[in-house]
């Protein structure tokens, strides 16, 4: 078996697609390579620490028992803050220079650096029939509310859109880690971290938008690698289950069911952390409808993104569902056509354009 971090140095030498793929076939077969892959890739290992420092100078070499059972105390939190950072460094000075930078500390960093994601590696997992997967992060996603109007019936929970960043806060061991939608870590919110990290909000999956008065100014110092300011950032929260049911791809409460228990949970929430205010309307009926008419009028002028419609009786689903159905702001009035023009070229005899004006809601359109 080739050394991983030579293997890693291969990857990184093309960045065709298939010639990657042909070197993970080459060395899948290996436990070694298949377990520091899964380390590395699978979002929901974290390891607790923001710096791993690259070497310089060679030890006498670090085995894969010896780095696993360094980085299990780490994935398990029974190394925090100086004792990590000691663990890490008595790691990096036993390992020799290349086998630290270029594999046990990209593990650590939770990046490869070689162009490879877990779906390249499942892909090739399954072409080879192999009994083995890197977990996928996957969250739920709403689909276009205006191409799927036969869905929203009944009674829905609606709530404005948030123009924000999405969050998926997961809580393990007391400690919360903030993940983007596709599986990236967030460190730069700490004052969230922190007010998420209580024994309260262990084994739970909180999913909400990061939110701040300056939108720009937010996704700005979002990735920032040093100096973020972000103080005045917030979480707003609009679900929740248990992390058992997350990574099942699908909960067992409804959507009603999950606000009650987010509601309830609100009580020991700092400043920091909100609601997402939802309202609950049956779209079968004409009040729902005028209801529904009015608040996404509101959406357009308070600046909210849209509304989000979720029916009441639906599951949270680890993917795009039908169960949230996202409605962008859209204006109707009415008004009076009083000119046509005929179209032109091979449109000539059919309609081309026409003109409208009118008063509608104390505003004229012209």
């Amino acid at each position: 078996m080739i050394d991983p971090w030579k293997i890693i140095k291969q990857l990184e030498s093309d960045n065709s697609r298939l010639f990657k793929e042909d070197v993970i076939k080459q060395h899948l077969h290996d436990s070694t390579f298949q377990e520091g892959l899964a380390m590395c890739l699978d979002a929901l290992v974290t390891f607790g620490v923001k710096q791993v420092p690259e070497s310089n100078q060679n030890g006498k070499g670090l085995d894969w028992k010896t780095f696993k059972e360094g980085a299990n105390l780490l994935i398990e939190r029974e190394r925090t803050g100086h004792a990590a950072r000691d663990l890490i460094l008595d790691l990096m000075h036993a390992a020799k220079m290349n086998q630290w930078n270029d594999w046990y500390r990209r593990i650590l960093i939770k990046d490869l650096r070689c162009g490879v994601s877990e779906k390249t590696v499942n892909n090739v997992a399954k072409k080879m029939n192999l009994d083995y997967s890197v977990p996928v992060f996957s969250c739920m996603l709403a689909h276009d509310g205006a191409k799927h109007p036969k869905k929203i019936k009944g009674n829905c929970l609606v709530e404005y859109k948030y123009d924000g960043v999405r969050v998926i806060a997961i809580v393990k061991k007391n400690k919360a880690t903030l993940y983007s939608r596709n599986g990236k870590v967030f460190n730069n919110f700490p004052h969230i971290e922190e007010a998420l990290s209580k024994s309260e909000f262990n084994n739970l999956v909180l999913d909400g938008e990061i939110m701040s008065d300056d939108f720009q100014a937010l996704m700005k110092q979002v990735y920032r690698k040093s100096g973020a300011e972000t103080d005045d950032a917030y979480l707003a929260l609009f679900d929740l289950l248990p992390l058992d049911e997350f990574n099942n791809g699908k909960s067992k409460l409804n959507t009603l069911e999950r606000k009650k228990q987010l509601d309830k949970l609100s009580e020991s929430f700092q400043s920091c952390i909100k609601l997402v205010d939802y309202v609950i309307l049956n779209f079968d009926d004409e009040s729902g409808n005028d209801t529904f008419t009015k608040m996404n009028k509101e959406a357009l002028d308070k600046g909210y993104e849209g509304l989000m419609i979720k029916p009441s009786e639906n599951y949270y689903e680890s993917k795009r569902s039908h169960a949230w159905l996202k409605i962008k702001p859209f204006i109707e009035v009415t008004l009076k056509i009083i000119s046509i023009q005929e179209g032109t070229g091979k449109h000539a005899g059919k309609l081309g354009a026409f003109q409208v004006e009118g008063t509608d809601d104390g505003k004229f359109f012209h």
